[in-house]
């Protein structure tokens, strides 16, 4: 970026004279900051955290603003209303998404339902991944794995407690959470050390480095020959071959008839099955498959991502507040007994440790900003026109925080959603963390069953205390960047046994 800034940007610029700010007009085009002539807004641009760079943004020029990335137009939206308007009332025009130079490289040219465009063949994959894959019945029957993984994990804590060692907690929720996944959707589970699981971590960050890279491509397609210069074309190319050997090798083993036994019934063997005994609208081809399997790499990644970040901010705030965290162990402990360990059936009857999760996700959704859509023609909104193929922003870390909706809206407040309807499940559009509508997270019952389980019984089983010389206001809540959110640096814990 700063390369392209230098050597292509700054003296064209200096060619040009400064445009007008744009304050609408007769082309009727939102409000939106000063840009310059063939960057536009690039250089304006924070990566490291847009929500909060377009929060401010619209501080200034109102709930509906509009930038430009080079010609790529693009319009924010930071009200739950104008949310609704785009996730709903018209999301006919906007559920399709652009076309970028990473994503559709990594989904073999759209053959996924993230980042494909709105088509008859998105459709009939995403009702593959909603009905076969997905679905609730699916998720309860993946549970006794969650089961193991979190007996797995409170026996490790034990073992710390025993001698009152520190717990790094996110490394442990981060290796849960993966651990869960690789099981569920490969039926195979990497040991901590071996080759497999460093290799796997590896490409599947790597691959999630490429679908959020910047490419000189996506905004001037006659300068590529600079992603070539910086080596980001190479770096895609490889990261392409090196998941596209793992499907290969995930499909072949799937096909072996002296497989693991944990292989069948997984997301892989389902889909071979589907496959198979062409049980699907479309003919599945194997391009179909690993397309569906990267959407499964992006979710293992979005999901880890998303469920430690919720565990980890959970216990971030609970321990700056020991009254919420006593009052959310009286009532799981009150609840259970003498159990041993907190099944999925008793979350039901636990409230306020509801409550206390979804609080976390409003104050820090793990996905700020809402994967982009694309206007798929000539639109309205709030007064305003837009033209085909605008790129559109929901900011939903700004609408979670937004004073016209939520009181007290940056203080940590469980009870806000004890006896409330809200929910985030999509219906409630100040409240979105994993989207809405049809292009909304399929995988989120699994993901949130997941959070649930875990921290549950992080809870019940153990007392926590900060480290020897630490106090709670040591403790920072800084992320570092990314298409989902993450806490800087690590939460380390000391765990007292409970039970």
């Amino acid at each position: 970026m700063i390369f392209f800034l230098l050597f292509v940007a700054i003296p064209i610029c200096l060619i040009f004279l400064l445009p007008k700010a744009k304050r609408g007009g007769k082309n009727k085009v939102p409000p939106g900051p000063l840009g310059l002539p063939f960057i536009g807004n690039l250089h304006q641009f924070d990566c490291l955290a847009p929500h909060i760079y377009f929060w401010k943004l619209s501080k200034k020029y109102g709930k509906v603003f509009s930038l430009k990335l080079a010609s790529v137009p693009i319009v924010v939206v930071s009200s739950a209303k104008l949310a609704k308007e785009v996730l709903k009332t018209q999301d006919l025009v906007f559920c399709s998404k652009p076309s970028l130079v990473g994503q559709q490289k990594l989904s073999y040219n759209g053959h996924d339902i993230v980042f494909a465009p709105y088509n008859d063949y998105w459709r009939e994959m995403r009702k593959i991944c909603v009905l076969h894959l997905f679905s609730l019945k699916k998720v309860h029957l993946f549970g006794p794995i969650r089961k193991d993984e979190v007996s797995r994990m409170i026996k490790k804590i034990y073992q710390q407690a025993a001698n009152s060692q520190v717990t790094n907690l996110s490394n442990l929720l981060i290796s849960l959470n993966s651990t869960i996944i690789c099981r569920v959707a490969f039926g195979v589970r990497f040991d901590e050390e071996a080759y497999e699981r460093k290799r796997f971590n590896h490409i599947v960050d790597e691959g999630e480095a490429m679908l959020a890279s910047f490419f000189v491509y996506d905004f001037f397609s006659s300068l590529n020959w600079i992603d070539k210069l910086t080596g980001q074309t190479d770096r895609l190319e490889k990261s392409f071959k090196d998941l596209d050997e793992f499907y290969e090798e995930l499909i072949e083993q799937h096909h072996n008839p002296n497989r693991p036994k944990s292989m069948e019934g997984d997301i892989i063997d389902l889909l071979l099955q589907l496959k198979k005994e062409q049980l699907t609208p479309i003919d599945l081809s194997l391009e179909d498959i690993k397309g569906i399997i990267m959407v499964i790499f992006h979710f293992f990644n979005l999901s880890t991502s998303t469920r430690a970040h919720t565990h980890i901010y959970v216990y971030i705030y609970i321990v700056k507040n020991p009254k919420d965290m006593k009052k959310v162990q009286e009532e799981i402990r009150n609840l259970m007994g003498n159990k041993n360990i907190v099944n999925e059936d008793d979350i039901q009857n636990i409230p306020y440790f509801k409550a206390l999760i979804k609080e976390t996700l409003r104050l820090f959704p793990p996905v700020p900003l809402l994967i982009p859509r694309e206007s798929m023609k000539i639109s309205t909104l709030e007064g305003y026109e837009l033209q085909p193929r605008t790129i559109v922003y929901v900011n939903a870390w700004a609408i979670a925080r937004d004073p016209e909706i939520w009181e007290n809206q940056e203080e940590f407040m469980p009870e806000r959603f004890l006896n409330s309807d809200i929910d985030f499940k999509g219906q409630d559009y100040e409240f979105i963390p994993f989207e809405a509508s049809r292009r909304g997270c399929p995988a989120m019952a699994l993901g949130v069953a997941s959070v649930e389980l875990a921290l549950s019984n992080l809870l019940y089983a153990f007392d926590w205390e900060l480290p020897y010389g630490l106090k709670k206001e040591d403790i920072d809540i800084n992320d570092r960047p990314g298409i989902t959110v993450n806490k800087k640096n690590d939460l380390c814990l000391i765990p007292k046994k409970y039970f």
